[in-house]
């Protein structure tokens, strides 16, 4: 397409997201600018002084934001910046479970969306990746032991990275995802108690999934040190899970790329399941 845009920053370029949508980029033929802390391009929401010189020659940017309370505000600091700068183009990355949550949850969206740029927002389900790339999930299954959660038997349309990185790398270079809000989810809704028996199978270990109550998760948590913030947020999207706010098959992939999402079986497949915990998202 003759409209096609090539160059494109890429914030988080090192971190779980944005290295993948760095790759799907490269697989398009577009050499990203991939930007982080420590990044080729340095870039920190901290630091203004970083973000025009990481703009510069920009047509695009995949937007992963702070996660911190400024976050909307940051955001909405930088559309600016990056409008200035002759940017054309915003792909954020949020998460369904804002959008289920409520509207107070949804600033940073808003703020991509009145930036007067063409925008597109991707709102994807809990990554497959996280059993294998989320430390308090992938490191009980690294070898034989026992899932502990608070999720019950409830349900969740585990995304595939790879299918979010092809989507933002669509959005980012080709025209037509300008307004959209791509909701991303697998191509079918798992328990817990499932996707470890998945896993199980495909790695051979003995490792199994274990339903518990919130109160002996916290137990559990606060035993592996994790402070009480970080507990509350924990249990707070596993609860969601285990209500099920993340159960529905949506055609967000489908509707970005003309084809359907991949299975997480897929993913337990060309993973071989060779857990690598780490911290970064």
């Amino acid at each position: 397409m003759s409209n096609d845009l090539s160059h494109v920053l890429v914030l988080g370029g090192t971190g779980k997201t944005g290295s993948r949508v760095a790759a799907a980029l490269r697989r398009r033929g577009v050499r990203p600018a991939v930007a982080s802390r420590r990044g080729p391009v340095r870039f920190d929401w901290s630091d203004r002084a970083t973000w025009e010189p990481a703009l510069d020659g920009v047509d695009a940017v995949y937007v992963v934001d702070s996660q911190s309370p400024q976050a909307a505000a940051e955001v909405r600091d930088f559309a600016a910046v990056a409008a200035r700068a002759g940017v054309r183009r915003l792909v954020l990355l949020s998460a369904r479970i804002w959008a289920e949550l409520g509207e107070e949850h949804l600033a940073t969206e808003r703020a991509v969306q009145a930036s007067g740029l063409e925008w597109t927002i991707l709102r994807p389900t809990w990554f497959a990746q996280n059993f294998t790339e989320l430390d308090f999930i992938a490191s009980p299954l690294a070898g034989p032991g026992e899932l502990r959660l608070p999720t019950g038997e409830g349900r969740e349309a585990f995304v595939d990275l790879e299918d979010l990185a092809d989507v933002a790398a669509a959005a980012l270079t080709q025209d037509g995802h300008a307004g959209r809000v791509y909701v991303l989810s697998g191509s079918r809704s798992l328990s817990f108690r499932d996707a470890v028996a998945e896993i199980a199978r495909a790695s051979g270990r003995p490792v199994r999934f274990v339903p518990v109550t919130e109160d002996e998760y916290r137990a559990d948590l606060a035993a592996a040190g994790y402070p009480d913030a970080a507990a509350d947020e924990m249990i707070m999207v596993l609860r969601h899970i285990r209500e099920e706010r993340g159960a529905t098959v949506t055609d967000g992939v489908r509707e970005a790329l003309g084809r359907p999402a991949r299975d997480f079986a897929e993913y337990v497949a060309r993973t071989g399941f060779d857990a690598r915990p780490e911290t970064v998202s």
